[in-house]
C-alpha cells in the first residue's frame, strides 16, 4: 500500500471499531464473555498499541536508527503480515505489560473514543513526514512480530483494529 493508502485504511477501520463502540449500551460495553476482554477493555488496548507507535514514528531518524537499527529486507505485503501476525496468536501470543487494558467504566467512553480517534489521525499525519521508501528504511519493534518497518507496522495498526473489532460481536 502506499502512504496515502495506508492513511485511508487507518481511518476507515478505525472510524468503524469507533462507530461500533459508540453504539453500545452500558451492559454490552462492560459485559465480559467467557473472561475476555469486555469493549472498552478492547478500545483500552488498542490506544495503549497505537499510541507508542505514532511516539515512536515523531522521533528523530538519529534516534530511531540508534535504538532499533535499520531495515535489512524489504516490507512484506499486508496480506503476509496478517498471516504472520494471526500465526503469533495461535501459537498463545497475547498481549502483555504495558498492553493489557485496565479496567474500564461505561462513563469513560466517549472520552477514549475521542481519544483514540485523535491518536490515529496524528498517526496518519504523521505519515505525510515521511517518503515511500522511509517507510521501509525504518524499524520499530514489536512485542509478538520483532522488527517491523513503518510501512509493515503501520500494517498491523490496520489490521490490529480490525482483529478487535470482530471481537466485539
Amino acid at each position: 500500500m502506499t502512504k496515502a493508502e495506508l492513511q485511508q485504511q487507518l481511518h476507515i477501520h478505525h472510524k468503524a471499531f469507533n462507530e461500533s463502540i459508540n453504539l453500545l449500551n452500558e451492559a454490552d460495553f462492560t459485559h465480559s464473555k467467557n473472561g475476555k476482554w469486555n469493549a472498552g477493555q478492547h478500545l483500552d488496548h488498542l490506544i495503549r498499541s497505537t499510541e507508542p507507535v505514532f511516539v515512536a514514528m515523531k522521533l528523530p531518524a538519529i534516534v530511531i536508527r540508534f535504538l532499533f537499527g535499520k531495515a535489512n529486507r524489504p516490507s512484506v505485503q499486508y496480506e503476509a503480515l496478517v498471516v504472520r501476525y494471526t500465526e503469533k496468536l495461535k501459537a498463545g501470543g497475547k498481549a502483555s505489560g504495558r498492553y493489557i487494558p485496565g479496567t474500564v467504566s461505561f462513563s469513560e467512553r466517549s472520552l477514549l473514543v475521542e481519544r483514540f480517534t485523535n491518536i490515529v489521525q496524528k498517526l496518519a499525519n504523521q505519515l505525510n513526514k515521511f517518503s515511500e521508501q522511509d517507510l521501509d528504511k525504518f524499524i520499530l519493534p514489536h512485542p509478538l512480530l520483532g522488527k517491523l518497518t513503518y510501512r509493515e507496522m503501520i500494517y498491523f495498526t490496520i489490521y490490529h483494529v480490525q482483529h478487535h473489532h470482530k471481537l466485539l460481536n
